[in-house]
């Protein structure tokens, strides 16, 4: 929760808040909440209540997320500031689960109003329902740079990441559209959020319904608090609270603080849950919820002890639980089509040599109604693998073969297919197959888009930096990568994943780098690193620069039979520019 901004009469207004929240001892415990007994499980909710049966998100999975955010920021200094590398990493994390469970995702970088340096957003749709009636759920995803930022807010990011992927399991029957929205550089002003809001047409604008927001939903003394608890928005997500009796009240203290206020001021209805930052608990509050009275909501808020130590488990099951009702209860179809039908695949997982193929049955069965048309199709293979169906479509109740066929040149690895089936509605399953690592080495180029020509696709990280800039010039073409060149204190990188191919005897990336610099002194001030996961390969500086581009060769030999992050990153000292430009990138086998 960002710590500087405060709704009054509907403007946003930039204050010292000292004297309206009160300080906090630091302290590394995590305090026990004496509350009420665990939440009975969601189905207790009466039937008239609910749009379709949520799940019960496991929330051991959600405090796994925790976990690796937490662990995110220990490999980068402590914090996931917007405008760092555990930042990045930390989009990084959310974006490979989300496309792996089928989501379509976009980064989108902030390019006005946000910190320099500053990461992208992270926004990703389930690509089912009514496109015209939107629920957004979104979340901060930076922290503090004076900590990793684990209840502010991996908390509310985590629960949204878990819930995504709930869905996309559960895959029911969608009557509108959900996108969830992972802000960067809330911690600096809500700027994320608000970019995201401004760049949107009055038209997008219009299709999103409600924007649900989720900032600090477990701390460890908290309460129970809900966005405009009043609204129409809120009440699906205030039946799921008093359902367990919980007794929420009005989130007065985040009022304006967090990203429901940028959708607020552009007229979307918002709500949300939260659980408190370092306001103090009142002794009405300790008797009704429990905990300790005039202490803060979150004694760890903004500070380096705001780890997995200071999670309040129980509130962020409830919190989660309530954000999977809400979702279920607005946007999931309340009724079984007329017509239906399953699909499975039997086998569901296959292993081959490259160069050979691997067969499945899809078997469908009608399971209300009549019988209908269902065409196959599958997404998710990697380079070298084709999918094809004999037949292409079926009636449901008849099946199909499918054949995953692999090239000599395929890598080795484990690859989920995602086989689809559609008809009068869609259902989906998954097949595994497994690449062996015997079998030859096709000479082939791996990285795509290394020229930057083809806008910022696959590259993630500080996508800003790809472009045809002025001041700096292309090595071949006319787009390129421009890293640094700030002269304050600034961190940049761009990052592509890459399958480097078993079989192989040799691996090699190469890339053009021009380095200019106004630095004098034959001291690195500012530096060039290129990375493979957190294993720095190559260090450059201001003391490399020279008048042109330089091409650079790095061996990635060992990295032969894996799947690895190539990560270019630039990091500016205070004072007196260095642009690292970079062209031209290959990743050559042999």
């Amino acid at each position: 929760m960002v710590f500087r901004r405060l709704a009054v009469a509907g403007v946003s207004v930039a204050v010292t808040m000292g004297a309206a929240l009160l300080a906090v001892a630091p302290t590394a415990a995590a305090t026990s909440e004496t509350s009420p007994p665990p939440h009975p499980p969601a189905s207790a909710i009466a039937a008239a209540d609910r749009a379709a049966d949520a799940p019960d998100i496991d929330v051991a999975k959600v405090q796994a997320h925790l976990t690796e955010l937490n662990n995110i920021a220990t490999r980068n200094g402590g914090t996931r500031k917007s405008s760092g590398q555990g930042y990045r990493d930390s989009v990084a994390y959310a974006k490979s689960k989300l496309q792996a469970a089928g989501y379509t995702v976009t980064e989108q970088p902030c390019t006005s109003g946000c910190t320099s340096g500053a990461g992208p957003n992270l926004i990703a749709e389930w690509p089912q329902g009514d496109a015209t009636k939107v629920y957004m759920f979104g979340a901060h995803l930076d922290s503090v740079g004076a900590g990793p930022g684990i209840n502010d807010n991996g908390s509310g990011s985590a629960a949204l990441l878990e819930t995504a992927l709930a869905l996309a399991e559960q895959h029911p029957t969608m009557a509108a559209r959900v996108r969830f929205g992972w802000w960067t550089d809330e911690e600096q002003g809500l700027n994320g959020s608000d970019f995201y809001v401004r760049s949107l047409s009055s038209a997008e604008r219009s299709k999103i319904k409600a924007y649900y927001n989720f900032d600090m939903i477990a701390s460890t003394n908290g309460g129970y608090f809900i966005n405009h608890l009043t609204s129409t928005a809120a009440q699906p997500m205030k039946a799921y609270w008093d359902s367990l009796n919980l007794q929420p009240e009005e989130n007065t203290e985040g009022a304006g603080r967090s990203d429901d206020y940028s959708f607020e001021q552009a007229g979307i209805p918002t709500s949300g849950y939260a659980m408190g930052a370092s306001a103090r608990k009142t002794s009405a509050q300790a008797a009704k919820w429990g905990g300790t009275a005039s202490r803060a909501y979150d004694p760890c808020y903004h500070q380096s002890c705001d780890t997995t130590g200071n999670i309040n488990a129980t509130g962020l099951n409830r919190s989660v639980d309530g954000i999977a009702y809400t979702l279920w209860k607005l946007a999931v179809g309340g009724t079984t089509p007329a017509n239906d039908f399953s699909l499975t695949a039997g086998p569901s997982a296959g292993s081959v040599d490259p160069g050979a193929s691997a067969t499945s049955t899809i078997s469908t069965a009608t399971t209300s109604g009549s019988a209908q048309t269902v065409a196959l199709s599958a997404s998710g293979a990697p380079a070298g693998v084709t999918v094809s169906f004999s037949p292409a479509s079926v009636t449901s109740g008849s099946s199909s073969t499918m054949t995953v066929a692999t090239t000599s040149g395929a890598a080795a690895g484990t690859y989920t297919l995602t086989v689809t089936g559609t008809g009068a509605v869609t259902h989906t399953t998954a097949y595994t197959l497994t690449v062996k690592g015997a079998g030859g080495c096709t000479a082939q180029q791996l990285m795509a888009n290394g020229g930057f020509e083809n806008g910022t696709t696959p590259w993630t990280g500080d996508t800003g930096a790809i472009g045809a800039h002025a001041g700096q010039s292309a090595h071949g073409g006319s787009r390129f990568a421009w890293l640094g060149g700030y002269g304050r204190s600034a961190t940049e990188s761009l990052s592509q994943s890459v399958t480097v191919p078993a079989g192989c005897s040799k691996a090699t990336l190469t890339y053009w780098l021009h380095i200019d610099t106004d630095e004098s002194d034959r001291v690195a001030y500012d530096t060039f690193k290129v990375k493979v996961g957190s294993t720095t390969l190559t260090t450059l500086s201001n003391t490399d620069a020279s008048s042109g581009y330089t091409q650079r060769t790095v061996d990635l030999t060992p990295y032969i039979g894996q799947r690895i992050s190539v990560t270019f990153a630039a990091a500016e000292d205070s004072s007196l520019q260095t642009s690292f430009v970079i062209d031209d990138a290959a990743l050559q086998t042999g």
